[in-house]
C-alpha cells in the first residue's frame, strides 16, 4: 500500500469577524477572488465549475460537475438537458446540493436546498449567448443516454449543423424543448476555509426566513467543527 499523501493546508481560513453579513455577499466575494486569481496566477482552472449532487427515486446519490452559468442572490444556477440523469433525479425528489471548490485557495462553498427551474426567458437569454457550435451540441447530445460510439455522436452533430447553419445570429439555432436548467434555492450555505493541522473553518448560514441570500434577517450564522 502506498503512503498517504500529506499536505498541511496553509489557507487563511474564515472567522466570524471576517465573514460578510449575508451568504450572498460572502459567496460573491469568494467567487470574484477565485476568478481574479485564475486571471493573475492561472492556478484556479474553471473557477465557476460547480459539483451538483442529486438523489434518484430509489435514494441513490449522484454527483457531477457543471459550469455555474447563473449566480445572484437567488442562488447558483446551471443549464442542462432536462431529460438527463440530473434532470430526472431533480424531478423525482426536488432536493439538490452543490459545491464550488478551489483547492489552490483552500476554499470551498457548499449550497443545499431545493431545485428551482430557470424561467424560459433566462434559458433563452443564456442559450443565445453560447457559441454556435455549443448550441448545435445541445441538440446533438441526448445527455446521459447510451451511445454506440463517438462516431454516432459526431454524426448527430453534423446533421444538426446542416439543419441550423451558422449565419452569425443568436437565433440561428432554436432552444431545444428538452433543454433548461435550475438554480439552487438554498436553505443552507457553508463556507469552508482550510487551515493548518486540519483545524479548518466551517461557517454555516442557515435559513430562518423567506428572504434572498442577501437578506441578513433570513439567515443565522453558526460554526461547525472540522
Amino acid at each position: 500500500m502506498t503512503s498517504a499523501r500529506r499536505v498541511d493546508y496553509t489557507g487563511e481560513g474564515l472567522s466570524e469577524e471576517q465573514v460578510a453579513p449575508t451568504p450572498w455577499q460572502q459567496a460573491r466575494l469568494w467567487v470574484e477572488e477565485a476568478i481574479a486569481r485564475q486571471e493573475a496566477q492561472g492556478d484556479v482552472p474553471e473557477p465557476t465549475a460547480i459539483s451538483v449532487a442529486t438523489v434518484d427515486a430509489a435514494g441513490m446519490p449522484n454527483v457531477r460537475t457543471v459550469l455555474m452559468r447563473f449566480f445572484d442572490d437567488r442562488g447558483p444556477g446551471f443549464v442542462t438537458a432536462t431529460t438527463s440523469a440530473k434532470g430526472q433525479e431533480i424531478a423525482a425528489t426536488g432536493g439538490i446540493a452543490a459545491a464550488l471548490t478551489w483547492p489552490s485557495m483552500f476554499r470551498a462553498i457548499r449550497f443545499r436546498g431545493q431545485a428551482q427551474a430557470l424561467t424560459r426567458e433566462e434559458v433563452q437569454g443564456y442559450f443565445s449567448s453560447r457559441p454556435w457550435a455549443s448550441r448545435i451540441s445541445a441538440w446533438a447530445s441526448q445527455q446521459s443516454q447510451p451511445v454506440e460510439g463517438r462516431a454516432e455522436l459526431e454524426a448527430a452533430y453534423d446533421r444538426y449543423a446542416v439543419q441550423y447553419p451558422d449565419h452569425g445570429h443568436p437565433d440561428d439555432v432554436p432552444v431545444p424543448d428538452f433543454w433548461g436548467g435550475w438554480r439552487v434555492a438554498c436553505d443552507e450555505v457553508e463556507f469552508w476555509g482550510g487551515r493548518r493541522n486540519r483545524l479548518h473553518d466551517r461557517l454555516v448560514f442557515t435559513r430562518t426566513g423567506r428572504g434572498t441570500l442577501d437578506d441578513a434577517a433570513s439567515w443565522t450564522l453558526s460554526r461547525r467543527q472540522p
